[in-house]
């Protein structure tokens, strides 16, 4: 079972099986990726949570967090342009992890990703209705609270977090060039706001506002960092549309790191002007922090266009976040790791339409009944255990297939790969005991999924080709792979 378990996958089949009759639209380009990264990264990460950071953990030295989250990012995202490169295959870590290590430790990262996204996608949601209710109320239209809280925060049930999940689906199911292009105006507006921020900001920074500069000290520093970590999760999406990319050796990596780069010169520069705009103290128990500070300062025009930009930058989070889900589901599907309907391509929008529609349902469920702090800590949690199991593969791989032709090659290798998981390891430590109890309870429960239904269903064990599948079930579930016909 030992050696089963670590099987591995090669580049050749997962590539082979991405030609089958059936397969996705290659629609997207280097400006759409970098589009798709700055969508999901630029959102609650900057609208959200600078407050939270700033008042709770960071203090003026938020800038600092926001480095420190960055140089583990940026160290993964080179390990993740390597792989993306070279494997242009959706699945994003899920599939990085099968070539290198073997199934196990592939289905570890698919369970990680499908926590991360989830749990990601209802945070955001949960952040949209919150800023959805504060501009009804702004216009003299009053939700009633019961109905924009989940249970544990006074109310019965989110509604518009799981109506807007419910919207975005929909746009999804649709097809990714229509989820392209809405992302594109919605980044540009969001993009426009955050820059109207730091116009608006930038004269009116009082430098004293930055003494004590890390009142917290290191410590606070670095759990800033793990609390903010939540605002860079987003350009592992890219990787997740592989098989939609039109050239991916060159735009998959082009998207990764352009994206990153800009969003993190985004953050730096709306951290500091934050802080020093309003004393850090005050962002506390503010879950609107530009608008915030923009009201401080005399401009409420301006704090009514930043309530919508969060609005829109919000919604183009959600809009990634639930692709890359989705497809992470489909290529899990495909490999037998889980059931073929969640490798079912629809013919006429020739997107993953039952797996983004049950996704939809169970992040929709999420948004409505959790509260947020839970949601925000678990996505992670997830993400830096994924990011660390990515930058190892890369070093096996190294080893393994030396010769392998690269696209991109990342930097300094094992140095690079080395750092990232040190940091994500750093990070995973300073967030709550709590949260590392619930993680250690999910990948548990993801072992049992495994063992008592991957293990004999996997592609490359035979076990879902004895004869259970419909031969009209080809070309549209995961069964149908060249594997699977030998």
């Amino acid at each position: 079972m030992t050696r089963k378990i670590f099987r591995t996958k090669s580049i050749n089949e997962f590539i082979s099986e991405t030609q089958k009759e059936g397969g996705m639209n290659k629609v997207l380009g280097t400006f759409e990726l970098t589009m798709l990264g700055i969508g999901c990264i630029i959102g609650t990460g900057i609208f959200v949570l600078t407050g939270v950071a700033a008042a709770d953990y960071a203090g003026p030295a938020l800038i600092i967090s926001f480095i420190i989250a960055a140089i583990a990012c940026g160290c993964a995202a080179l390990c993740y342009s390597e792989f993306a490169a070279m494997v242009p295959v959706a699945g994003s870590a899920y599939t990085y992890g099968y070539i290198a290590l073997g199934e196990f430790w592939a289905w570890v990262i698919g369970w990680d990703l499908i926590l991360e996204y989830a749990f990601a996608i209802g945070a955001v949601a949960i952040g949209w209705s919150g800023y959805f209710a504060n501009i009804m109320s702004n216009i003299g239209i009053n939700l009633p609270a019961i109905l924009t809280n989940a249970p544990y925060a006074g109310g019965i049930v989110n509604l518009p977090a799981m109506l807007i999940i419910a919207l975005v689906t929909w746009i999804n199911i649709m097809g990714v060039r229509q989820s392209s292009s809405v992302n594109n105006v919605i980044v540009a507006i969001k993009l426009a706001v955050v820059l109207l921020f730091i116009v608006l900001g930038f004269s009116n920074v009082n430098p004293d506002n930055w003494h004590p500069f890390m009142p917290y000290g290191w410590n606070g520093v670095l759990s800033g960092a793990s609390v903010i970590f939540f605002a860079y999760i987003g350009f592992d999406a890219v990787s997740t549309a592989a098989e939609e990319v039109k050239d991916p050796q060159k735009d998959l990596p082009r998207g990764i790191i352009l994206s990153l780069i800009i969003c993190t010169v985004l953050y730096i520069i709306v951290s500091a002007i934050l802080t020093g705009m309003v004393p850090y103290l005050e962002f506390k128990g503010q879950a609107a922090p530009v608008a915030f500070a923009l009201q401080q300062v005399g401009y409420h025009w301006g704090a009514a266009i930043i309530s919508v930009g969060a609005i829109c930058g919000l919604t183009s989070v959600l809009l990634v976040m639930l692709f890359g889900q989705s497809r992470i589901l489909f290529v899990m599907s495909r490999d037998g790791l889980l059931p073929g309907i969640f490798g079912h391509i629809n013919q006429k929008y020739k997107t993953p339409a039952r797996s983004s529609l049950i996704i939809g349902i169970i992040t929709a469920i999420v948004a409505g009944f959790l509260p947020i702090g839970i949601v925000a800590e678990l996505t992670n949690i997830g993400t830096l255990c994924a990011f660390m199991i990515v930058a190892a593969a890369v070093i096996v791989l190294r080893k393994k297939a030396p010769d392998r032709p690269r696209a991109f090659k990342c930097p300094w290798v094992p140095v690079v790969p080395a750092l990232a998981i040190i940091f994500c390891g750093i990070l995973i430590w300073m967030l709550p005991v709590v949260t590392q109890i619930r993680f250690i309870v999910w990948l548990i429960l993801g072992l049992i999924i495994y063992f008592g239904y991957s293990y004999d269903h996997s592609i490359i064990s035979g076990g879902l080709f004895s004869g259970s599948m419909k031969p009209s079930d080809q070309h549209t579930t995961a069964a149908d792979s060249p594997t699977a016909k030998k």
